[in-house]
């Protein structure tokens, strides 16, 4: 699995310009189940992503796909690690 920090490099109004594009993008991949959990951070300074397990090359041209990335107002920075323990209910993410 995967844990991706985004970043805005941009000031909030230009990220903001290009936040319905990247809701409609984040939407299809939840709906894909290749991301599990969005959100952003708190101040708004860029968001984190929860993706699931894939090969990190499939993850970095998903990534690449962003509206934030191809417009410049954002970058990710990926960290992978493996579910060791999870809340009930939560079993198959360590498979």
């Amino acid at each position: 699995m995967f844990v991706v920090t985004v970043t805005y490099t941009a000031p909030l109004k230009d990220v903001d310009e290009w936040r319905p594009a990247h809701g409609e993008w984040l939407k299809g991949l939840i709906a894909r189940r290749l991301f599990l959990v969005v959100g952003r951070q708190v101040p708004l300074v860029g968001g984190i992503y929860l993706a699931a397990d894939m090969p990190a090359e499939e993850l970095a041209q998903i990534l690449a796909t962003d509206p934030y990335a191809l417009n410049s107002v954002a970058t990710h920075s990926v960290v992978e690690f493996t579910p060791l323990l999870v809340a009930d209910g939560l079993e198959s993410l360590k498979s």
